[in-house]
């Protein structure tokens, strides 16, 4: 997505979130690491959709011997993994930073940051980006989904062929009463 169409830039602090929701650290601890990655990517690909927010998912490569890596999963979210000896945070600091000019211009409206880790907040908050609490980004996505299911939810059809049977009662009353007003 361009720029210049971008209401907010998402940044997600992986591992911080898999350690706070209580659902990814079941998987986590059930199915793995990569289970659990996967399953944030997939909850955070919808949450970016729906909000429109252009999203980068960080996770931190700290403890292996690889470079950096980038996966575009959708226009709105990527995954980016950090150089060995990176942490996420550092990484989401240096984007903060970077992003802020982006603001300057108005190429995009905000920078929202979401963690529980405390001096990242504080941080973050010095580059003028929000910040988002690993909680607040979980109830969010469930709201979000509760209003995804509601917009796309098929209306219940009627068992009946009368239209009558398919309208609520309201409207049912009133057609009563116009009809009575005819005769």
């Amino acid at each position: 997505m361009s720029r210049s169409l971008t209401q907010a830039v998402l940044l997600v602090d992986g591992y911080n979130i898999i350690g706070a929701w209580s659902c990814l650290k079941k998987t986590r601890d059930r199915a793995g690491l990569e289970a659990a990655r996967w399953e944030l990517v997939e909850a955070m690909t919808s949450y970016s959709a729906f909000q429109g927010y252009e999203t980068l998912v960080v996770f931190d490569a700290q403890y292996q011997n690889t470079s950096s890596n980038k996966e575009v999963i959708t226009e709105l979210l990527s995954v980016y993994y950090t150089d060995f000896g990176q942490t996420a945070d550092t990484y989401i600091e240096k984007a903060c930073a970077s992003l802020r000019s982006s603001i300057a211009q108005s190429l995009i409206s905000r920078v929202i940051v979401a963690t529980s880790d405390r001096a990242q907040q504080l941080m973050i908050q010095g580059y003028g980006a929000e910040w988002l609490s690993a909680q607040q980004l979980c109830q969010e996505v469930q709201a979000t989904v509760c209003r995804v299911r509601q917009k796309y939810q098929p209306r219940k059809k009627s068992n009946s062929r009368f239209l009558a049977n398919s309208i609520d009662a309201k409207a049912r009353q009133r057609l009563a009463e116009l009809r009575m007003e005819l005769k």
